[in-house]
């Protein structure tokens, strides 16, 4: 039932493509942003960004139905980015955004609703779904006690955000006490891990440090978090309100998502609008729905109390309640039922890269995962540093000096990541199919390569490839791959840094086609596979041998051979002959 539900998604989604591209028979003017001169003459960008993304929410669709939770997460995030595209473009074209807004409403739909692998603890959109969940708890006549409502004093203190609290605060209390106690209890952890960073910089710039509730309210603490609206990182900056504070977004980076840098734009933002409007409520109103739109609600009810201001959204007017609420808690969690987890602050050392490094090897010389170096560096938005000279990254902490003795003696073909490629066109290839294929998106192998136009391709014509870390050679190579238990086409596409549509395409395989362990798969890779994947090994134990000897040997840390092994923490006893499981890399 669930399989006919998701393919008659996936039918409306098709028909909805092919009724929008039927609905503008007349050729495009073209596209110009003069404030931003890499887009410069792009006449089909927007159209060429959202084909690109319906293909990417198909694609999600059918991993749905395959229960391939690694593509359904690949694919979505694409679509993000892709969305982040169109913003920093902005859409001139009235046809372009009558399309444009269809598809985004089409892909939260089915995004919110219809994708079943993607469980409430992986979305994207937590914080901001928590916040719509919360204000459900109020109906439409009473979404939060406006005029003469009765205030009970919480805190007052000079320098601090007045805490008050009211029945809709106390409402939003029990919220969190119930339904909404997994989130609150996330975002705590994730407050004893980002506080000390942030608290500082809040601190220098004379604001109150309840404003870190903020934070915690707009992206639950979550530097990659993304809205329904496109607002990303621990601030929830739109493009245009992140570059008017110094937050830049390109190939390589997007400074939205950088814990130091969007607080630091935050804080500046902060200032201005207290500067504007001389009343923090009224600072977090115009936080929330834009100074615009306050200040046309000041004017129409002639006072600058929040709580008289009755023409404010839903969404606005239930906003104050919900940083209320959240700010209460946060300041004696144990008080309702909460316990604040112990300060465990994010530490890490800065290196210095000078050119573009891939970061399989930075963190090779790390001696850790690169899932952990983007861990450490959530604004980087590619497998490698950016390529305009020099660039600080973070590594784990206490690592800085082996990193350096490391990195440093590896010769630059290793450690420095090609930043172009060619290919050459083919016959049957289009701007899509490349893009697709080197998992780069059409609107960036267009800027690099000065095309407006993607339909004016010819056989033999050389494109140049924005590479994102490692090294590709000009062509594919086929291998043939060996199915093993409990593998994917999401896994084993992440592995080869392919796509599972891909491989569906080079194997004839219909959308759902299942694969079983020994099946060969043939892939067509550009490299090796991603070695931060540990493979399975067993290892016999040999006489003399000891857990740390065999540790040491493959490079693993004893405390993991004995949990592999079911082994007990207190004991380190093996015996010749005896066989060992070991997940090595």
């Amino acid at each position: 039932m669930r399989l006919l539900i998701s393919y008659i998604v996936l039918v409306l989604l098709t028909g909805h493509i092919l009724a929008q591209d039927s609905v503008n028979p007349k050729p495009r003017k073209p596209f110009m942003n003069t404030s931003d001169a890499a887009f410069l003459g792009n006449g089909n960008r927007i159209s060429s960004i959202l084909d690109e993304a319906k293909q990417f929410l198909s694609d999600a669709v059918i991993a749905d139905v395959n229960q391939d939770t690694v593509e359904v997460v690949y694919n979505i995030k694409r679509i993000f980015d892709l969305l982040s595209d169109v913003e920093q473009l902005g859409v001139r074209e009235e046809l372009d955004k009558i399309e444009f807004e269809k598809f985004q409403s089409d892909f939260i739909l089915i995004y919110t609703t219809r994708l079943s692998t993607i469980s409430s603890s992986t979305q994207f959109l937590t914080a901001d779904l928590i916040r719509r969940d919360i204000a459900s708890i109020t109906n439409e006549n009473e979404s939060v006690e406006m005029g003469t409502t009765k205030f009970t004093i919480v805190d007052d203190s000079e320098g601090h955000i007045p805490l008050v609290m009211n029945s809709q605060v106390e409402s939003y209390i029990r919220y969190f006490q119930g339904k909404g106690r997994k989130g609150f209890n996330i975002w705590l952890r994730r407050y004893a891990q980002y506080r000390d960073l942030m608290l500082p910089i809040l601190e220098k710039n004379d604001l109150p440090e309840e404003l870190l509730v903020v934070s915690m309210i707009e992206s639950g603490l979550d530097p990659k978090a993304v809205s329904r609206a496109k607002a990303v990182g621990l601030w929830q900056f739109m493009y245009s309100t992140g570059k008017q504070y110094g937050l830049e977004r390109n190939w390589y980076i997007d400074e939205r998502q950088d814990p130091i840098k969007s607080t630091e734009a935050a804080a500046k933002y902060f200032k201005d609008l207290y500067k504007e409007f001389d009343d923090w409520y009224l600072v977090l109103a115009a936080y929330n729905t834009g100074p615009g739109r306050l200040n046309r609600a000041l004017k129409l009810h002639e006072t600058s109390d929040y709580w008289q201001l009755y023409s404010l959204s839903k969404d606005t007017k239930n906003y104050i309640p919900y940083f209320l609420s959240s700010a209460i808690i946060l300041r004696d969690p144990e008080k309702y039922g909460f316990k604040m987890p112990k300060s465990n602050p994010l530490r890490y050392d800065k290196v210095t890269i000078e050119k573009s490094a891939d970061l399989t090897v930075i963190a090779k010389a790390a001696d850790t995962k690169r899932s952990t170096i983007q861990r450490l560096n959530p604004e980087l938005r590619q497998p490698a540093t950016p390529s305009n000279g020099s660039y600080t990254l973070n590594i784990p902490y206490g690592k800085k000096d082996s990193f350096y003795k490391k990195f440093n003696a590896l010769p630059d073909e290793q450690k420095f990541a090609v930043q172009k490629v060619e290919h050459r066109v083919r016959k049957g290839e289009n701007f899509i199919s490349i893009a697709s294929k080197y998992r780069v998106s059409v609107a960036d192998l267009q800027t690099i390569n000065n095309i407006s136009n993607i339909n004016k391709l010819s056989i033999g014509q050389r494109l140049k490839i924005p590479v994102k870390g490692g090294v590709y050679s000009n062509y594919p190579e086929k291998i043939i791959y060996k199915v093993k238990s409990g593998d994917t086409l999401g896994h084993i596409a992440e592995k080869y840094n392919t796509r599972a549509a891909e491989i569906r395409k080079w194997n004839n395989m219909g959308n759902t086609s299942s694969i079983y362990p020994n099946q060969k798969l043939s892939l067509f890779v550009n490299n090796k596979p991603d070695k931060d994947t540990p493979s399975k090994n067993v290892y016999i134990v040999k006489s003399g041998d000891t857990l740390s000897g065999i540790a040491d040997k493959h490079n693993l840390q004893v405390s993991k051979i004995k949990e592999w092994n079911n082994m007990k923490k207190n004991s380190s006893r093996i015996y010749p002959g005896q066989k060992l499981t070991l997940f090595v890399k």
